[in-house]
């Protein structure tokens, strides 16, 4: 867990519990990429990250600090009164103690998503791990034994050895999708059909958000 400053020890406390923590934004929208393209889904967006990646489309979420302290009893209950599969996103959202939130939205009937890389020990009781590893924080034993999908993102050629690097960690049920970065969709997308072509056990992710210009 990374220090939250400027607290007092009532919301520290709370924070460690995992009963109030930085939520960026929450919001009703369509997954956009990997196994569940298409499916309406509630976000919810855990501020702060000790990732850091330089292509990150949502660098606001790096500061804990920037985004409020929240009740996520409240949040659990708006998200799971709105639509049932609740996704959890940062940010890194492993930084913080997920159990408080993933029994309240399982208590309001929620199935649960999350998005990490992994790079912290998983907390919390989630129905899908979806796990995208990134190089410069390795993902923890535990988290890759959870995955159900293994997402990885491709901005240069040495990417796809880093994605048959975790590939041959996963479950062999494990969902594979290789996934363009944004800024390289031009360059690296022939070259990422191609690689999928020749190693059909991966598939292609699109971002459809930013194609239909959703949140």
């Amino acid at each position: 867990m990374i220090k939250v400053h400027s607290i007092t020890k009532e919301q520290d406390q709370l924070l460690k519990e995992g009963k109030s923590l930085p939520v960026m934004e929450h919001f009703y929208t369509l997954q956009g990429e990997g196994a569940h393209s298409g499916r309406a889904a509630y976000f919810i967006r855990l501020g702060g990250c000790d990732v850091g990646c330089h292509w990150c489309d949502v660098k606001d979420s790096w500061d804990a600090d920037r985004h409020p302290l929240t009740d996520l009893d409240e949040i659990a209950k708006t998200a799971a009164e709105i639509c049932k599969t609740v996704v959890v996103t940062g940010g890194e959202p492993t930084l913080w103690n997920l159990d408080f939130l993933t029994e309240k939205l399982h208590q309001y009937g929620a199935t649960i998503h999350i998005e990490t890389s992994g790079a912290h020990p998983l907390t919390g009781d989630f129905d899908w791990v979806t796990l995208s590893p990134k190089k410069l924080a390795h993902p923890q034993p535990d988290v890759i034994e959870k995955a159900d999908e293994l997402k990885c993102i491709i901005y240069n050629h040495d990417d796809f050895n880093f994605a048959e690097k975790y590939a041959a960690l996963v479950r062999p049920d494990c969902r594979l999708f290789l996934q363009v970065e944004w800024s390289k969709r031009d360059q690296m997308t022939p070259i990422l059909i191609d690689y999928v072509k020749k190693n059909p056990k991966w598939q292609v992710s699109v971002q459809t958000h930013k194609y239909l210009d959703i949140p």
